[in-house]
């Protein structure tokens, strides 16, 4: 599986999780306490089995969240993605989520949009940094029982422009019922969360 490809299904997973309400860090898990050494051939054939929780770290950049998770190896495996929380007007729950993928080197950096499992395939996804922006859009790319998902690549001048935004843009899509919905996002933070994904 191209690496893309990998980084993308892991930030869908990173995206599940910090979109799930009752998401709890893990702490590591303990060492066994002391035991009587065993017998030289049991030190041969028995493993270790004490397994260490994925460490995860957060950090907040105005509207936009930065979020790592380290896997103890071999090797040692971090992944990192920076996203929002959007939510309807007059509503005080999480509605969907977009996220940036940790940029892989000489690939395109990956946008990625998470939307409630009611949405339409017959439409595609757009994210707008203003009304006046003719954004970028994309069809949905599969749907999981915690949402549907949607992948951007972002061109240089796509991201210059939401580098460059401070305000208001939007987030726009059909729902099952073939309904327009537009759902505001924040690039307020954006260009700073951008600088510090890249620099994990």
């Amino acid at each position: 599986m191209p690496l893309w490809q990998t980084m993308a299904v892991t930030t869908a997973a990173l995206v599940a999780t910090a979109f799930a309400a009752s998401a709890q860090q893990h702490p590591l898990g303990n060492p066994s306490l002391p035991r009587t050494p065993p017998s030289p051939p049991q030190q041969m054939t028995q493993a270790p089995t004490a397994v260490e929780a994925p460490q995860s770290t957060t950090a907040t950049y105005a509207d936009w969240v930065v979020q790592c998770q380290t896997r103890a190896g071999p090797p040692a495996e971090k992944i990192c993605d920076m996203g929002q929380v959007t939510q309807l007007q007059g509503k005080n729950v999480p509605f969907s989520r977009v996220a940036v993928a940790q940029p892989v080197k000489g690939q395109p950096i990956k946008f990625v949009v998470q939307l409630p499992v009611n949405a339409s395939f017959a439409a595609n996804v757009r994210v707008q940094t203003s009304d006046t922006d003719p954004g970028v859009a994309a069809p949905f790319a599969r749907c999981l029982p915690g949402g549907c998902f949607a992948d951007f690549d972002l061109k240089d001048d796509v991201v210059k422009r939401m580098r460059a935004a401070s305000g208001a843009g939007k987030l726009s899509f059909a729902d099952a019922a073939g309904h327009d919905v537009s759902v505001p996002i924040s690039f307020n933070g954006f260009a700073q969360a951008l600088d510090a994904l890249v620099r994990e």
